[in-house]
């Protein structure tokens, strides 16, 4: 059987200044995180550190591990690892 990717999921709600932090994407060995701008303002830098203006993303899911060290370093619990239901042997 091949392997599986685990889904990851990012709370918002929970996640809100992601490039103040940055915990995760220091943790995760192979660097499956990604920050990038979720406003944008046409000629106008946003603030790193105010909410919802930078959102963090897993880009390269397909190269997590499930080693769970993101969901260890998150400060406020945002992070959830599900690994998918394996396909019944035919």
């Amino acid at each position: 059987m091949n392997p599986v990717n685990p889904f990851i999921n990012i709370d918002r709600e929970r996640c809100t200044t992601p490039f103040d932090c940055k915990r995760c994407l220091r943790a995760c060995p192979p660097a499956v995180f990604v920050v990038f701008g979720a406003k944008m303002v046409k000629g106008v830098e946003l603030d790193k550190k105010a909410p919802g203006n930078y959102a963090i993303v897993p880009m390269y899911r397909d190269k997590c591990t499930a080693c769970r060290k993101c969901i260890e370093v998150c400060p406020v619990d945002a992070i959830t690892l599900t690994m998918p239901q394996e396909a019944p042997a035919p």
